[in-house]
This record gives structure tokens, C-alpha cells and sequence, in this order.
């Protein structure tokens, strides 16, 4: 009988915990913390300033609030960001600022996101919510909006384009705006 009376204890007292368990799951388990790209970071740096250099030439300098280092990828998350661009003399060319971006180094490519805007020294100026640049290819691009303004008179808009750095070479896709005073196809 004492046996019985255990099985019986035993399996109610499982029974209730079977009841609790449930009840937590279907009401949503609530977890007691966030992980960021703080806690999985290999190294974390604050005020970071970075020279990219080929062949001893300075070719841009990357700034960045706050700096998320992962060496399994080979990459950097960085927030609030300033990469300033050098030409092949090393004088400087252009500045781009964005909320966020990805830095890889072993590739050298960067993404920017967030308010993205690129101002030459020649006045140029280019905005987009992302932009990309490929140093394999030497290109800049975006899959999204964009508008570019060269003053005094050109503005381009689309949905999307690929560029040299400088932007002499630009396909466009779904241009439209002015260009040296003729309207663009899509007015």
C-alpha cells in the first residue's frame, strides 16, 4: 500500500508540473535577456579611426562611434559612421556618413545604412538609405532609392544604380531627373 500511495503521490506531483510547464508555454516563456552584437563581439572599440592604405597610399580613412569586431567573419559592425575617401594621390575626394555599416577586411568591401550620404569636395552629393562599395570591382552601388545632385543644375533619382567611385560611369535603373540640362527617360 505505501508503494502504492508514492506512485500515486509521485505522479500527481508530475502531474502539477506538467500543468505549470504548459501553462508557462502558452502564455509565451519570456526570456530574461536580449543578446546584442556587444555580448557576441570578439573586441569592441569606442572612438575608432581606421587608415585603409594599397600600396602605401592612403585610400580612406573609416571613423566610427562605436566599432563590433568578429573574427570568424572578418567583419566590423560599426555605428554612427564617417568614412573619409582619398584618390590614387592620396588627396582627399569625398566624405560618406550613415547611421550604421559593415566594414569586412579581408575583402575591403563596406556597406553603409541608414541616411547615407556622400558629399564630394567638388560639391557632388549622393543620398540613398544603403550603398555598397566593392573594392575587388572598384564599384559603389545601391538596390534602392537614390538621388545624386551636381550643382548647379544636375539631379538624378532611381531605383537603383552601379557606379565607378567618381561616378563617370553610372548605370541607373529607373532614372529620372535632369542631366546637363536634358530631362532623363521615366519624367
Amino acid at each position: 500500500m505505501t508503494r502504492q500511495r508514492w506512485s500515486v503521490g509521485a505522479g500527481l506531483a508530475a502531474l502539477g508540473a506538467a500543468v505549470i510547464a504548459a501553462g508557462a508555454c502558452r502564455d509565451g516563456a519570456r526570456p530574461t535577456q536580449t543578446v546584442t552584437a556587444a555580448d557576441t563581439a570578439d573586441q569592441i572599440l569606442f572612438g575608432m579611426s581606421y587608415y585603409v592604405t594599397v600600396e602605401g597610399v592612403r585610400r580612406a580613412r573609416v571613423e566610427a562611434d562605436t566599432a563590433y569586431f568578429y573574427t570568424p567573419t572578418q567583419s566590423a559592425e560599426l555605428r554612427v559612421v564617417t568614412v573619409t575617401f582619398f584618390d590614387a594621390q592620396g588627396t582627399q575626394s569625398s566624405t560618406l556618413t550613415c547611421r550604421e555599416g559593415t566594414y569586412r577586411w579581408r575583402t575591403g568591401d563596406m556597406e553603409g545604412r541608414g541616411d547615407v550620404r556622400v558629399i564630394g569636395t567638388d560639391g557632388k552629393r549622393l543620398e540613398t538609405p544603403v550603398l555598397r562599395y566593392y573594392q575587388d570591382r572598384d564599384e559603389v552601388e545601391s538596390d534602392t532609392t537614390f538621388t545624386y545632385f551636381n550643382p548647379p543644375a544636375e539631379r538624378m533619382a532611381g531605383e537603383g544604380f552601379v557606379s565607378d567611385p567618381s561616378f563617370r560611369s553610372v548605370r541607373v535603373k529607373r532614372p529620372h531627373g535632369t542631366a546637363g540640362g536634358f530631362a532623363l527617360p521615366n519624367q
